[in-house]
């Protein structure tokens, strides 16, 4: 058995001719009868011999000799329709000497598609053979197009089903999380409505008072950073986030974020241990948001760490970078699933993480923070129950830190006995705003609708102006242009107060005429600090 000489074509866009015959002369004449770019042509002497070829390859037509020593063309063409592989493969019939009748049916019962003379007419036998080259090869591409459309529904319906699962688990995801979000702001509430109840069956004039207030402060501020925390989530998401850059000394950072922190760490019994470079560490970035970065690193160490644990934080300067690692004693992480600690509400165990508490959006929140500041952060744990690590790389500054301005002696006494309007249609957030003003020693108007804030305006002639937002009748923005237009107007100091802080917010407060935008629930610092920037009353 041999190939025909030839330029060798592509086997992938040629197709496969087997001539057989026991003459090589006459395999000869065939071969240049047949040449064709497209045809590879493999020739056979004897019948067994093409039995072999047709084992090992894949053929369009089969040109045979019916007279041949050992097996006849006749007995070669049965065992070919015989076997599954072979039995499609046209097989045409060459003879010079079988020409009459009987031989010719006994050839077509044996499966030939065509039974030609000797001499045989070129012409013929070549239009012949390239109709089932045709077909062959039509049949191949589609086979081809079948495998192919075959495997891209096998992947379209692997991705479907990767993206349902996908969909399922974030879906769980989401369930999982509002139901622990309800969790941790009922966590706070009932240490409120506690105290509120001590504080009323004991009367205000009880010893128990400064003890329920500072718990009422301590969980207030508890629910604040949960609801900071997701709206720096959903600000940064949503490109709406702004870093306050400046240059200064990272260890500053450190100490707000190791000050923050401490409470949490005494109430676990964890021992932190803070190693630092002595020597200056400028950096262009977010003090806050640094520090809040750190914070969360080093919470979340307290949170996954049995009481009476070791927690290490070390800052170092490295290849022009300096580098912030966080290590604890805690429970470690497998290693499945560092790749995904940083992803939001991501956590280790679901029942781990709900006895441990949290939202699970801390290390997203921190991830999103470091790369916004063009640094890397990373993880590693040597696996459960051996503690993990986590470092934050920031780059050094090469600027010098700005040189801190001298603190005032004494800070400007915020002044007294202003007229304050306050306009809220939560009676309750009104009452309480009203009266902590009253405290401090201010007039004050509470009002609940926009309407009433403008009218109000006239008769109160107030100073100061707090304004919701969401008000009936006429909303903040509207009574605050009402206002503004209205006679004195524009010696008045005007404040939204509203629950949304995002950059929109404060241009569209902006926008409206307010000269300060203050977001719930306002400290008192920047109460004071609103008031300590209002024009003193004037001289009755």
């Amino acid at each position: 058995m041999s190939t025909a000489p030839s330029d060798a074509p592509d086997t992938q866009a040629s197709v496969n001719i087997l001539i057989v015959d026991d003459e090589p002369r006459n395999l000869t004449v065939l071969e240049s009868v047949l040449a064709d770019p497209d045809y590879r042509l493999v020739r056979a002497t004897s019948g067994e011999e093409a039995l072999l070829a047709l084992m090992k390859e894949d053929f369009a037509v089969l040109v045979l000799d019916v007279r041949m020593p050992g097996m006849t063309g006749f007995e070669l063409a049965e065992i070919i329709k015989g076997r599954k592989k072979t039995a499609s493969i046209p097989i045409i019939f060459l003879t010079a000497f079988y020409n009459d009748d009987q031989h010719v049916l006994e050839g077509y019962g044996s499966g030939a598609v065509d039974y030609l003379h000797k001499p045989v007419n070129t012409a013929v036998l070549r239009s012949k053979v390239a109709v089932f080259a045709e077909l062959h090869r039509k049949s191949r591409e589609l086979r081809q197009l079948n495998a192919s459309l075959d495997q891209r529904v096998a992947e379209r319906t692997a991705a479907l089903a990767e993206s349902e699962a996908k969909l399922r688990h974030a879906d769980a995801m989401k369930d999982e999380f509002l139901a622990t979000l309800a969790h941790e702001l009922r966590n706070p509430l009932a240490p409120i409505r506690n105290a509120v109840h001590v504080v009323k069956a004991a009367g205000p004039q009880g010893s128990q008072l400064p003890w329920a207030c500072d718990i009422i402060e301590r969980q207030v501020r508890t629910m604040s950073r949960l609801i900071d925390d997701l709206m720096d989530v959903s600000r940064i998401n949503r490109g709406h986030f702004e870093l306050r850059r400046e240059v200064f000394d990272l260890h500053a950072a450190v100490t707000d974020a190791v000050e923050t922190v401490q409470p949490l760490l005494l109430d676990c019994g964890h021992q932190l241990e803070v190693t630092q470079d002595p020597q200056p560490l400028p950096v262009d970035a977010d003090r806050a948001r640094i520090a809040q970065a750190l914070v969360n690193l080093l919470a979340n160490a307290a949170k996954y760490t049995d009481s009476g644990g070791r927690i290490e934080l070390h800052v170092e300067r490295h290849a022009g970078q300096v580098v912030l690692r966080v290590k604890d004693t805690g429970i470690g992480i497998a290693p499945e699933r560092l790749a995904s600690v940083f992803e939001m509400f991501a956590q280790e165990d679901v029942a781990l993480a709900r006895s441990r508490g949290g939202l699970g959006i801390g290390l997203a929140l921190t991830r999103k923070l470091v790369l916004m500041h063009g640094g890397e952060i990373g993880a590693t744990s040597d696996g459960p129950g051996l503690g993990s690590e986590f470092s934050i790389k920031l780059p050094l500054s090469a600027a010098t830190q700005a040189a801190q301005e001298p603190a005032a002696e004494e800070a400007a006494a915020a002044p007294a006995g202003l007229r304050i309007l306050v306009a809220d249609d939560n009676r309750d957030a009104a009452e309480t705003l009203g009266t902590l003003l009253e405290l401090m020693g201010h007039a004050v108007m509470r009002v609940h609708d926009g309407e009433s804030a403008v009218a109000a305006v006239q008769s109160f002639d107030p100073q100061l102006v707090l304004l919701d937002i969401g008000m009936p009748r006429l909303n903040g923005y509207e009574a605050c242009q009402r206002i503004r237009t209205a006679a004195g107007g524009s010696a008045r100091k005007l404040a939204a107060v509203t629950g949304w802080g995002q950059a929109q917010d404060l241009a569209r407060s902006q926008e409206a005429g307010f000269d300060s935008h203050l977001v719930k629930p306002i400290g008192v610092d920047a109460l004071s600090q609103l008031i300590a920037s209002t024009v003193a009353p004037r001289p009755n």
